[in-house]
């Protein structure tokens, strides 16, 4: 790989060493792949070809007032800190709206850091010094006061393709965290597995990163749409729930789950939900009906 992407690993080692010393205690920082840190030593020393997996962890932070506890996600692209950082900030005293705020603040707060500059640290400060506001003010929504200003959220639309989706663990796992997470939309089994997800901007992003752990190959996000909204954004859904689709296939070759879903079939379902447009997106051929 290119010398800028070994020197930003570089950089990540070095600021994992800072964060280490700042949560020593075991169980404050926890990777997602407990080799990650390995892996890249060795990529770097030579001794590994292949390009290592992302750094992936949670930082537990206890902040002092109110008493409460905010885990911080924290996702490292191989060219970090040249490119930005995927955070996402958690805690079971938010609710879902005051967790979006939460998070909002936070990313227009790393967005102010310039390509090049290590912002893990300055994240965690930042929750340390502002979050108070945020646990303060889901006490205050239900106190009476004069109307408040309507808050405009993006209302997010993400086509996910993968090369096949076969196990059922995994079927099963794309199912619950679409479900937690209040998102809608389908995952089409089988060859291809295509992935729709609906909701707000936050919620379907922890979606895509939940999923993809701890490395999904061959996935990729072909197509998003994005609108701002300042409801629930329940009028801008395509779909009512987040299900399972299920079509017929084309083949079925013996023991292997080898078959390739009928394309036709997907298309009417498209058509169903006004989303004709993105099968080309998602296979590069038009569209054509399965009558025609």
């Amino acid at each position: 790989m290119s010398a800028s992407v070994k020197e930003s690993l570089q950089l990540q080692l070095l600021e994992m060493e800072m964060l280490f010393s700042m949560f020593p205690n075991q169980g404050e920082v926890k990777l997602e792949d407990v080799n990650a840190l390995t892996n890249i030593k060795r990529y770097l020393e030579g001794t590994r070809e292949a390009l290592p997996p992302k750094i992936e962890f949670v930082i537990t932070l206890q902040i002092e007032e109110p008493k409460v506890k905010i885990d911080l996600q924290v996702t490292m692209p191989h060219s970090y800190p040249y490119v930005a950082l995927q955070l996402f900030g958690r805690s079971s005293e938010l609710d879902r709206h005051q967790q979006l705020l939460l998070n909002k603040g936070l990313t227009s707060y790393i967005g102010t850091f310039d390509p090049g500059e290590l912002c893990v640290c300055a994240a965690i400060q930042w929750l340390q010094d502002n979050s108070a506001s945020y646990f303060l003010s889901r006490k205050l929504v239900y106190e009476p006061s004069t109307q408040a200003k309507p808050v405009k959220n993006t209302f997010l639309r993400m086509w996910i393709y993968s090369h096949h989706i076969y196990q059922q663990d995994l079927r099963k796992k794309i199912l619950d965290v679409g479900k937690r997470l209040d998102v809608t939309g389908f995952c089409m089994t089988g060859k291809p597995g295509i992935i729709c997800v609906e909701g707000f901007k936050e919620h379907c992003e922890e979606f895509w990163h939940t999923i993809r752990y701890p490395n999904w190959k061959h996935i990729s996000c072909k197509h998003a749409e994005s609108m701002e909204t300042e409801g629930n954004g329940e009028d801008l859904r395509l779909f009512h729930s987040f299900e399972e689709l299920l079509l017929e296939a084309h083949g079925d070759y013996g023991l292997r789950n080898d078959y390739h879903m009928n394309l036709g079939q997907f298309l009417e379902f498209l058509k169903k939900h006004k989303s004709e447009h993105v099968f080309q997106i998602l296979f590069g051929i038009e569209s054509k009906s399965s009558d025609s």
